[in-house]
């Protein structure tokens, strides 16, 4: 099988190996002459990063750098990017990397023609229509990790750090108008972040298939995102090098945010205060959390866990997917409980009660208020499955 093809799903991907060279010609394709390229501090320093800069600069583009962003990206940072997306003059954002600087980039290009903050534009009934739609500014997504998918997704998450909440900022057009997703890019990720991104892409497709909505094209992209991480997740993390792997999860990722506009549930619910919170990498809470919202939801999704083992070909319908996973998460790394993730019991209620709160906990298959929360979180804290 040929791994590089072009694709027009959900926006206009260009996939394979070798394909971040593309990069200069693919601003050109958008109108893009003036892109200011966001990135995270750490990736900044990566050669990688300067082969972009370089490349655009090679076309006589006007490039730019912003890294001053945060792991849970906040509104300060989409402010410090925005008044160096307006002062320079830009037309444009090259959003490199994993979700923070996809998302942070991705708003940038949101927020700097409009009048009102930030927060007036939150994922709330019709609010993104307060937006001057004609000054949005194209985008174009460069994933370099495998787990949050923002690269074909009309939204992002920031951190509002007054409440310590994490808000989803919405708009139809903060699709990027077009993505590079170069496998040989997410080859240098350390195993540890490569389980974390991996099992947050596991987690949007398995909520997406548990959401209890009508969303079938939806329900079937989260079945064979999910096949894919159960086929090569462990293979990325043991080999960074195994190109193969890295191409799979890539598309895995992909998926699972496609997958999850049918819905997510009280793994994101629980995951978002806590990140907000204690400032966690996003994946891999989802990835400690994971079974313990499993066993919660089991009354409602039992029989959709039978059908989902049966695709992926694990023995023992529900318990037997829950082993799998209980197995996967060991062999990876992945920490068994919130204590060992470093989390503290201090802040239970104030996590609860913003869970019961957050958007996805609406779609959770299961009625999820701040009892539930409290119930999960003291499970995840001890490991009581």
């Amino acid at each position: 099988m040929q791994m590089r093809a072009d694709w027009s799903y959900p926006t206009s991907i260009r996939f394979g190996a070798g394909r971040i060279n593309e990069l200069a010609d693919v601003c050109a394709s958008v109108g893009m002459r003036w892109p200011l390229l966001v990135t995270d501090p750490v990736l900044a320093k990566f050669p990688m990063v300067e082969d972009a800069l370089a490349q655009c600069r090679a076309a006589d583009l006007g490039v730019a750098l912003f890294s001053d962003l945060k792991p849970n990206p906040t509104g300060a940072n989409v402010d410090a990017g925005t008044k160096i997306f307006r002062d320079g003059g830009h037309d444009g954002v090259i959003a490199f990397g994993g979700g923070s600087a996809i998302d942070c980039g991705k708003t940038i290009a949101f927020l700097h023609g409009q009048s009102r903050v930030l927060w007036e534009y939150e994922d709330v009934d019709d609010w993104w229509s307060r937006a001057d739609s004609d000054v949005i500014a194209p985008v174009i997504a460069v994933p370099t990790t495998s787990g949050t998918g923002s690269e074909v997704g009309r939204a992002s998450v920031i951190v509002m750090e007054e409440t310590l909440e994490k808000k989803i900022i919405f708009h139809p057009q903060m699709m990027p108008a077009c993505v590079i997703a170069d496998p040989e890019l997410t080859v240098g990720m350390p195993p540890i972040l490569t389980a974390g991104v991996g099992l947050d892409a596991f987690a949007h497709c398995l909520e997406a298939y548990c959401a209890p909505t009508f969303h079938p094209q939806s329900e079937g992209i989260a079945l064979e995102g999910m096949r894919l991480v159960k086929e090569t997740l462990s293979d990325a993390v043991k080999d960074g090098a195994d190109i193969t792997a890295r191409a799979k999860m890539l598309v895995a990722a992909s998926m699972g945010a496609v997958a999850f506009q049918k819905g997510l549930g009280a793994i994101h619910s629980l995951s978002h205060p806590i990140g907000a919170i204690y400032d966690t990498h996003h994946g891999m809470t989802n990835a400690v959390i994971m079974p313990y919202v499993l066993a919660f939801n089991r009354k409602a999704i039992e029989e959709k866990i039978e059908r989902l083992s049966a695709f992926l070909g694990i023995d023992g319908k529900f318990d037997g997917l829950m082993r799998w996973l209980i197995d996967l998460r060991s062999e990876i790394n992945v920490p068994h409980t919130l204590q060992e993730f470093g989390v503290d019991d201090a802040q239970i209620q104030k996590i609860s009660e913003m869970a019961a709160l957050d958007p996805t906990a609406v779609t959770n298959p299961v009625k999820f208020d701040a009892i539930a929360a409290r119930g999960i979180f003291e499970a995840a804290y001890v490991g009581r499955l």
